[in-house]
């Protein structure tokens, strides 16, 4: 399966490009910065899925293809993971625990994408394993401008693993 990646040429204008498909999985329980981050990543020219979860729970059964998310079940599970630190049932911090500790899902990327920018969160995110640790912009324009740049190196120049 190809999806399509949108690059801006030397003119600012969008091109398509073809791209092999990368699930992204998106865990944040505020609905508002789910359809921020999804129509960023549309602004930013993703065709890839987006998989929206609420809660860090929902995160564990979604990968484990439980309840609700067994309709995923015989579809890869995604090479990118967008984490919220701040959600109900289980925080995000939990659910970095639970993903570093798991042997096939530790190989899947986790960007901790959160309001939060206290050294105390940034340092024990990165003591837990995560990959990059954003804080949320405040414009929709730095939102497009981080997603763009997140598209760039995780799924143009990085080599994700197969998981």
């Amino acid at each position: 399966m190809f999806v399509f990646l949108s690059i801006k040429n030397s003119k600012g204008e969008r091109k398509l490009k073809e791209h092999n498909g990368v699930i992204i999985l998106v865990a944040d329980d505020d609905l508002d910065d789910q359809f921020m981050i999804q129509e960023s990543f549309k602004e930013a020219g993703l065709t890839n899925p987006l998989h929206f979860v609420n809660d860090g729970e929902e995160v564990v059964a979604y990968l484990k293809r439980q309840g609700e998310y067994s309709k995923f079940t015989g579809l890869p599970l995604p090479r990118l993971i967008f984490l919220d630190l701040n959600m109900p049932r289980m925080d995000g911090r939990e659910v970095l625990k639970a993903l570093k500790s798991h042997p096939e899902w530790r190989r899947i990327p986790v960007i901790v994408f959160t309001t939060s920018h206290t050294e105390e969160d940034i340092i024990r995110t990165y003591d837990l394993g995560v990959n990059s640790y954003i804080t949320k912009p405040v414009t929709f324009e730095g939102l497009v401008k981080i997603i763009d740049t997140i598209i760039q190196y995780w799924l143009e120049i990085v080599e994700l693993p197969v998981v």
